[in-house]
């Protein structure tokens, strides 16, 4: 689908939108069955067989084995839905949080505590010192 998506370039970021939605469907399913305690057993016990039983890409599938929340974003995973994964292995928001940013989980923590990314973060990277988006408007 080539929909106008202005936003589809944010440094370091996916947004969900519908056409994430309707790519991690089947995924986000899955996370959802994580609610019930009998899936979640059936689950840890074959991974791979439960994850068979859902209409996922083979991406989707690995990512979810390999515990590659990134990914699972890329391929259309809302982390809220996703965090029924992590709690499922029994592990934090925070985390799973961590991780995603490549970060420890003390460095992660101390640098919420201390107001979260810095302006020249991951979007300053991309787009400058200040960590201001590019314009839309053109320069004279």
């Amino acid at each position: 689908m080539s929909s106008h998506r202005p936003y589809r370039d944010i440094p370091g970021t996916t947004v969900f939108d519908a056409e994430q939605a309707r790519a991690g469907y089947a995924l986000n399913m899955f996370c959802m069955s994580l609610l019930k305690a009998a899936n979640r057993e059936r689950f840890k016990a074959d991974e791979r067989r439960y994850l068979d039983e859902w209409a996922m890409t083979e991406s989707q599938k690995e990512a979810v084995l390999a515990r590659d929340y990134n990914r699972m974003i890329a391929l259309g995973g809302n982390i809220y839905f996703l965090a029924k994964i992590f709690a499922t292995d029994g592990k934090s928001f925070q985390y799973a949080a961590a991780l995603m940013t490549g970060m420890s989980q003390d460095a992660y923590a101390k640098m919420m505590l201390e107001g979260g990314r810095a302006p020249g973060g991951a979007i300053g990277d991309a787009a400058g010192s200040r960590g201001e988006l590019p314009s839309a408007e053109p320069t004279k």
